[in-house]
């Protein structure tokens, strides 16, 4: 079992590192906003917690949230008494709760002068490369014009069962999109012990995990029950496969008192699951990996130059395009002479492919009709053999 309660490095560390950590991710469940017995949002909680993200930007980082609490607060509105719902309650719920949640964080957020915008995912948006890289692109803009990003589950039109606050492999994968550097999940438990601490007292605490073994998987227990929220440690864990995976670390913290991010940092208290690797080459290990590619690009000397030096591949090194592929999709990328030089994920479809190859970006608005990108694929999205 790789599990050990030392270590060089520490989420609490890493996050004051502005250098190292620039972006973060901050994961908020259901049983932190919403009181259990009133179902009522606590606002001096949230309050803090718009403390805490003001003084990460303050300071340089970028910070987004992916929060629970839509269902839980939505509840009271359909006169719902006890957590267990049918399907269509619980989505109407989370349409009544998502309001009330995203008038809160934009309330007080505002007296931080922060503005904030609300994005509803599901799995499948996040599983479909043309989606997952629209939803990248929004992420990517709005952080570049200062907006934080309030990101929920879209539980109004989930088609499985939905899990009142099971958003930590959500905030993974919102951590894998938006490339950030450390993913906390606030919880209700302060981190990782070898046993439920509720249960056992003299359950062994982990502040640091290197590899999630068979035997550090064994230690999670169920959900705590009579809260609104229903995420687990187990979820945490797979959450952290995820990050860890994606070049980002994740840390289990205490998030049940005011000012959690303040207070962790002061005081180190969590668990920290370490990224595994950078996410630049992680992810271009993934695409590298791709196996069918949709249509092939053909670029002159000079693209292939561009991109050897790290650049993006824009429409003016593009001399033609073969196939018929979706924005998202992989294609080939082929030199002067035919050979493979390296495999992307297209930024256009292939007609508009077609239509601004061998332009100049700024032609692009007026070829297709809108703006688009400067980039047929961006150099986030493309591997070089």
């Amino acid at each position: 079992m790789t599990a050990r309660t030392t270590g060089d490095l520490t989420a609490a560390s890493l996050l004051a590192d502005t250098g190292r950590c620039r972006r973060v991710v901050i994961k908020i469940g259901s049983a932190l906003l919403v009181d259990a017995a009133s179902g009522r949002l606590d606002r001096g909680w949230l309050a803090a917690l718009a403390g805490d993200v003001a003084r990460l930007r303050a300071r340089g980082q970028e910070v987004l949230i992916v929060s629970s609490g839509a269902v839980a607060l939505g509840r009271g509105g359909l006169g719902l008494t006890s957590p267990s719902a049918r399907l269509e309650e619980a989505q109407a719920a989370a349409a009544i709760g998502q309001i009330r949640l995203a008038h809160a964080y934009e309330a007080l957020l505002a007296e931080h002068t922060i503005t904030v915008a609300q994005l509803l995912l599901t799995i499948a948006d996040l599983e479909n490369r043309a989606r997952y890289l629209n939803a990248r692109n929004t992420v990517e803009t709005l952080m570049d014009h200062g907006v934080l990003p309030i990101i929920n589950e879209n539980d109004t039109v989930a088609t499985s069962e939905i899990r009142f606050g099971d958003n930590d492999r959500l905030a993974a994968r919102v951590a894998q999109l938006a490339s950030a550097d450390l993913l906390l999940l606030l919880s209700d438990i302060d981190g990782l012990y070898s046993a439920d601490p509720r249960r056992e007292p003299a359950a062994r605490f982990i502040d640091r995990v290197d590899d999630i073994t068979a035997d550090v998987a064994a230690m999670a227990g169920p959900p705590a029950s009579g809260g609104p929220g229903s995420g687990g440690m187990i979820t945490k864990l797979q959450a952290a496969r995820i990050a860890t995976a994606a070049g980002c670390s994740l840390a289990i913290i205490d998030g049940r008192q005011p000012g959690p991010v303040d207070r962790y940092e002061k005081t180190g208290r969590g668990t920290l699951f370490p990224a595994r690797d950078r996410a630049p080459a992680v992810r271009k290990q993934w695409i590298g990996s791709l196996m069918t590619a949709r249509g092939t690009l053909r670029l002159d000397a000079g693209a292939v130059a561009a991109l050897k030096r790290g650049a993006s591949l824009l429409p003016a090194g593009i001399t033609a395009v073969d196939g018929d592929f979706d924005r998202g999709d992989l294609v080939t990328l082929a030199g002067p002479r035919g050979q493979a030089v390296g495999q992307g994920l297209a930024g256009y479809k292939a007609d508009e492919a077609r239509r601004i190859a061998g332009h100049k970006s700024h032609e692009i608005e007026a070829i297709l009709g809108y703006s688009g990108r400067g980039a047929i694929i961006h150099r986030d999205d493309l591997v070089l053999f």
